[in-house]
């Protein structure tokens, strides 16, 4: 969908705070805005939101960026950093200072301690009560520090036509004269959002519904200034799939989390997110493009999701599945070298490759994927599981005796190849496949779960497998010669 040329472009913003990780919920925030923007022909911008300079660190800066940038949320233009336009938003204050839409207050911090437990006492709302609203100072108050506030409505009722939320009402009473400039001159967030928004351009702001008071205290600024007012869609918050407030215990973790410990892929990610709280029939599987159609923040619905790790887990493995091998190896590649303490020689590196179809067809994450690709790169001797010396009895064991005696006179290593000759070892024992196969891949990998067993003696080459029956046939007192 692209906006019309006789249409007001729409342009969105996604306006973190950088004082910790790009958390679960701010990601999908995210993604509705770069979706609602991006489908009609609209503008996505970033603004870091760092006035509170005692908790904004670089590092979530940094985190942030790298964060939208896996998603592939890319923005328009440069980050805008709140910080830098410090200037501009003083500048407003005094405009409306000097139009009488904002006042000068002198009450001190004790004053207005004494005011707030007066409110506690009589069980009210704690409110700023307007004393220096209509009052002069005398020369001596005047002289004192003061903060600048906004002059609110006090009577009648300010609606929002919110596009997820629908119609809601205030009534101006239930409204203060919040503080625009500290008494150090510097900006308070109420201030700072709506100047930027306006000054950035932003038609739909489109976040959390824990900020739908504001948006009645920050559209009177819009007001006082005359400026246009932005269409608002304030999306319920995320819940953990028990209905609590989601938290670490439900997967509340940062998105670089998602990636590095969990294994999540960032379409995986995405698709997820973008069905909490919206839906498209019944689609479950909704690709980028088929999102960038169909999104639209009004079918948003007005109750919390909840997050479940476990269904997201499943999704990610959809789209494992649907992967290029390539890719995946390349994914894996880290968790491997550090496993086994080397990196991968090209010719792992193509055998990991090989290996993808068959390990990305049971694995749910990138890192069990890599997990199940330890196997291939392991030095020799391996260290076998319980289970998997479990089944290295000694039938197990004089079977690997007479499987190694086949394949070592197998001439093609091929999986038909191989099959047909453990196929015999198993007629020439009077039993099963499965019974021979089982302490194979004991002895071959280390553990009792693997890709397909043909599959893991073509990947492990011939040489490899030879050696590696031929460690467990040393360990059980039947040389490699005494087999032959």
């Amino acid at each position: 969908m692209v906006a019309s040329s006789d249409q007001q472009m729409i342009v969105t913003r996604f306006a973190p705070s950088p004082t910790g990780f790009l958390h679960i919920g701010g990601a999908r925030t995210a993604l509705f805005n770069w979706l609602y923007a991006r489908g009609r022909g609209g503008k996505f911008l970033l603004r870091i939101e760092d006035t509170d300079t005692a908790r904004s660190t670089q590092a979530a800066v940094d985190a942030i960026l790298d964060g939208m940038t896996w998603l592939g949320l890319d923005w328009d233009g440069d980050a805008v950093f709140q910080s830098h336009n410090a200037r501009r938003h003083a500048e407003v204050t005094h405009a409306l200072l000097a139009n009488g839409h904002a006042y000068r207050c002198y009450a001190t911090p004790e004053e207005l301690e004494e005011m707030r437990a007066q409110q506690r006492a009589a069980k009210l709302p704690l409110r700023y009560d307007g004393r220096w609203r209509d009052r002069v100072p005398t020369a001596e108050e005047a002289a004192r520090p003061s903060v600048i506030r906004l002059r609110a409505p006090q009577t009648g009722s300010i609606s929002i036509t919110d596009q997820v939320q629908g119609l809601v009402t205030v009534n101006c009473s239930e409204l203060d004269d919040f503080v625009l400039l500290r008494s150090d001159g510097s900006p308070t967030y109420m201030l700072s959002v709506v100047v930027d928004d306006h000054d950035m351009g932003v038609t739909h702001v489109i976040r959390g519904d824990d900020h739908l008071n504001n948006a009645f205290r920050q559209l009177v600024l819009v007001r006082a200034m005359g400026w246009p007012e932005p269409i608002y869609s304030h999306v319920p918050l995320i819940h953990g799939a028990d209905g609590a407030k989601l938290s670490k215990r439900h997967g509340a973790l940062g998105v670089d989390a998602y990636r590095d410990e969990l294994g999540m892929l960032p379409e995986a990610v995405c698709n997820y997110l973008l069905r909490l709280g919206w839906g498209h029939g019944d689609d479950e599987i909704i690709t980028r493009e088929q999102a960038l159609v169909w999104f639209d923040i009004a079918d948003v619905g007005r109750s919390a999701s909840r997050f479940d790790l476990k269904k997201l887990e499943n999704l990610n493995g959809h789209y494992l599945r649907e992967a290029d091998d390539h890719r995946l190896a390349s994914l894996c590649e880290p968790q491997i070298e550090a496993h086994i303490g080397t990196s991968l020689t090209t010719a792992q590196h193509d055998v990991l490759v090989r290996a993808m179809p068959d390990l990305k067809a049971r694995a749910k994450s990138v890192t069990a994927l890599a997990e199940g690709a330890y196997f291939l790169f392991e030095t020799r001797p391996l260290v076998l599981s319980e289970g998997a010396q479990s089944l290295l009895t000694p039938d197990g064991i004089a079977l690997l005796d007479s499987l190694a005696r086949a394949l070592k006179d197998e001439s093609q290593w091929t999986e038909a190849a191989l099959e047909s000759a453990v196929r015999q070892v198993a007629e020439d024992g009077g039993i099963g496949l499965g019974k021979v196969a089982q302490p194979l891949r004991a002895a071959l990998t280390g553990r009792t779960t693997s890709p397909g067993i043909f599959e893991v003696l073509v990947l492990l080459g011939r040489d490899e497998t030879l050696g590696r029956l031929g460690d467990c046939l040393n360990s059980a007192g039947i040389g490699v010669e005494k087999g032959k």
